[in-house]
C-alpha cells in the first residue's frame, strides 16, 4: 500500500516539476497538455461560434440573399490574406504568412477548383439556412460517403471493407435523422438536398485540391487566396442571375454598421478556421484533429437543441451519434491502414485534405 501511495506521489511529483517529463524542446508535460487545450478549444470555440454566426446572417428573413453573404465573406478573406501579407513584414517573427501577389496564369490554373469552391460553399450555406444547426451535422453527414465513391469513380482507388462498413453506419444515421426529423415536421427536404450535393463538392474539392497544390507551390493559404479572390469574381453574375441586387437595394439595414459588423465578423471567423484547424494539426495530430471536429459536432448540436429549447426523440439523438460514430470509425480505420502502407506525405498533406473541408463546411 505504502508503495502504491509513493509511486503515485513521484508520478505527480514529476508531472509538476517536469521531471523525466520534458520533451526535446524543453516542454514539460503540464505545460504540454495545457497549450494542447487551449489550441483545442480555441478550435472549439472558432468553429462553433462560426456556425451560429453563419446561421444568424442567413435566417434574416428581410435579407433573402445567401450568395451575398457568401461573397462578402470570401472577400474578407481576400482583404484578411492582404493584411496578414502585410503583418509579416512588419513583424516577421511574429506572423508567418506566404507573399502572395496576383498572377492571372496561376488563377486560371487554379479556376477548376473554384468552381467546385463556390458550390460547396454556397450550397453548404443553403443548406444552414434551411435545417439550422441542430440538424446540421446530419444533413451534411455524407461528405465521407462521397469521398469513398467519388475516389473509386474518379481516382480508381478502392475501399477496405472496414471503411466501407463504416459509411453503411453514416448513411444508416443519416436516414434515420431524415425520418425523425420529418417526424416532428421540422424536415425541410431542401436542406436536405443542399446538404447532399454540399457532401459531394466537399469530396470534390478535396480531388481536385490535390491536383492544383502544385500550381500554388502546396501552400494552403496562397491557394485559399486565389480561391477566394476566383470564387468573388464568379459570384457577381450569380447575384445578377439570381435576382439578389433587388433583396440588398430594398434591405432596409444596409447602412446599419451592426449588421455590416455582423456580416464582417463572419468573414473573420470563416478566415480564423483554416488557421486554427492548422494548429490543432499542428500541436496533436490529423487523427485528433478529426476526433475533436466528431466531438466538437456532438456539442455544436447539443447547444443547439438547448438554445431552441427543442424537445427531441431518443432515435433522433441516435441519428445523430450513428453519424458521428461512423466518422469517427472510419477517420480510425484510415489512420490505422495508413500505418499499414506508409505513403510519401509531407504534413501538409494532411491540412491539404483537411483544411479544404473545414472551409467548405464552415467549421464542421
Amino acid at each position: 500500500m505504502n508503495r502504491t501511495q509513493l509511486k503515485r506521489s513521484s508520478i505527480l511529483r514529476m508531472a509538476l516539476t517536469g521531471s523525466e517529463t520534458m520533451n526535446p524542446d524543453g516542454e514539460t508535460f503540464i505545460l504540454r497538455a495545457v497549450r494542447i487545450g487551449a489550441v483545442v478549444a480555441l478550435y472549439w470555440f472558432v468553429s462553433i461560434t462560426m456556425v451560429f454566426l453563419n446561421s444568424y446572417l442567413l435566417d434574416n428573413r428581410e435579407l433573402d440573399a445567401p450568395l451575398f453573404i457568401t461573397f462578402y465573406q470570401c472577400l474578407v478573406t481576400v482583404g484578411l490574406c492582404w493584411l496578414m501579407q502585410l503583418l509579416s513584414k512588419v513583424c516577421p517573427g511574429l506572423i508567418d504568412f506566404p507573399s502572395v501577389k496576383f498572377d492571372l496564369k496561376t488563377s486560371r490554373e487554379v479556376l477548376p477548383l473554384s468552381i467546385v469552391f463556390i458550390s460547396m460553399i454556397t450550397f453548404n450555406n443553403l443548406c444552414l439556412k434551411h435545417v439550422g444547426v441542430a440538424f446540421y451535422t446530419v444533413g451534411r453527414s455524407l461528405s465521407t460517403v462521397f469521398n469513398v465513391l467519388l475516389s473509386y469513380i474518379i481516382l480508381k482507388q478502392t475501399t477496405s471493407l472496414q471503411a466501407i462498413m463504416c459509411c453503411g453506419v453514416i448513411l444508416g444515421g443519416f436516414w434515420l435523422g431524415v425520418d425523425q426529423e420529418g417526424m416532428t415536421g421540422n424536415l425541410s427536404w431542401t436542406g436536405v438536398f443542399f446538404g447532399v450535393l454540399a457532401s459531394a463538392c466537399v469530396s470534390l474539392n478535396a480531388i481536385f485540391t490535390k491536383k492544383v497544390m502544385p500550381a500554388v507551390e502546396g501552400n494552403i493559404w496562397k491557394l485559399s487566396y486565389y480561391n477566394n479572390i476566383n470564387a468573388c469574381v464568379l459570384f457577381l453574375p450569380l447575384i445578377l442571375l439570381f435576382g439578389e441586387l433587388g433583396s440588398l437595394a430594398s434591405f432596409s439595414r444596409s447602412s446599419d454598421l451592426k449588421f455590416w459588423g455582423m456580416m464582417t465578423l463572419g468573414g473573420v471567423f470563416g478566415f480564423a478556421i483554416g488557421y486554427v484547424t492548422g494548429l490543432q494539426i499542428k500541436f496533436t495530430s490529423p487523427l485528433t484533429h478529426n476526433v475533436s471536429g466528431t466531438a466538437k459536432a456532438c456539442a455544436q448540436t447539443v447547444i443547439a437543441v438547448v438554445y431552441n429549447s427543442s424537445s427531441k426523440s431518443l432515435l433522433w439523438w441516435t441519428s445523430n451519434m450513428m453519424v458521428l460514430v461512423g466518422s469517427s470509425a472510419y477517420t480510425w480505420v484510415k489512420s490505422l491502414e495508413m500505418k499499414k502502407t506508409p505513403q510519401r506525405v509531407s504534413p501538409d498533406s494532411a491540412k491539404e485534405k483537411l483544411l479544404p473541408e473545414e472551409k467548405g463546411n464552415l467549421g464542421i
